[in-house]
């Protein structure tokens, strides 16, 4: 049995509908973090769902970090103006504007890193390792085991996001997207600084 208060904090913590909020708490006895889990992944299967569906709509959202040095763009679309609109779908663009302005991502996805790009890494790396005396190929797996931590550093959808590091942009993306209903993406970001 769900008590009012879970599904009350439940939909306060996730802005999520209380249908679905009651669905979670059921399945996960009326323990809110495991509801929360549930909310997540189900979050992801919407987003997989929604894969074939054309986003036309969204915002550009831009921020200036005070002081006036940094400054971020960030393209956000979604399926209709009436999100596009919303405060909620505002404050998913203005979050990843913070993110941009506070990690500095070279890159949108960890498919856009290119592999010149890597290789000038590689040869960084390769070099750290050359008098270690290691053997060449556990120094290949360190490297290559160092450069896919670097992707994920570099990379928008893949960052931790710093208001909550055990979510990735990408998990933050899939949280609206369960509560809003519809595809998000976010298109291009642009980071000025002086």
């Amino acid at each position: 049995m769900v008590k009012i208060n879970q599904l009350r904090q439940l939909r306060e913590q996730t802005g999520i509908s209380l249908m679905e909020c009651k669905k979670a708490l059921e399945e996960a006895k009326g323990d809110i973090e495991k509801a929360k889990k549930i909310l997540r992944e189900k979050g992801k299967e919407v987003l997989r769902d929604k894969t074939g569906r054309e986003i036309s709509q969204g915002i550009v959202e831009s921020y200036v970090h005070p002081g006036g040095k940094i400054g971020v763009l960030v393209e956000v679309h979604c399926e209709t103006d009436f999100v596009a609109k919303s405060e909620e779908f505002k404050k998913l663009a203005h979050e990843i504007c913070l993110q941009v302005a506070a990690m500095r991502p070279l890159f949108l996805k960890m498919e856009d890193v290119s592999q010149d790009f890597l290789d000038g890494e590689r040869k960084i790396y390769q070099k750290q390792f050359a008098g270690a005396g290691k053997p060449q190929k556990i120094i290949d797996q360190i490297v290559e085991g160092k450069l896919e931590k670097y992707k994920k550093e570099i990379s928008l959808l893949s960052q931790p996001w710093v208001r909550d590091e055990t979510k990735t942009i990408e998990d933050l993306i899939g949280d609206f997207v369960a509560k809003l209903g519809e595809k998000i993406e976010v298109a291009r970001f642009a980071r000025y600084e002086i």
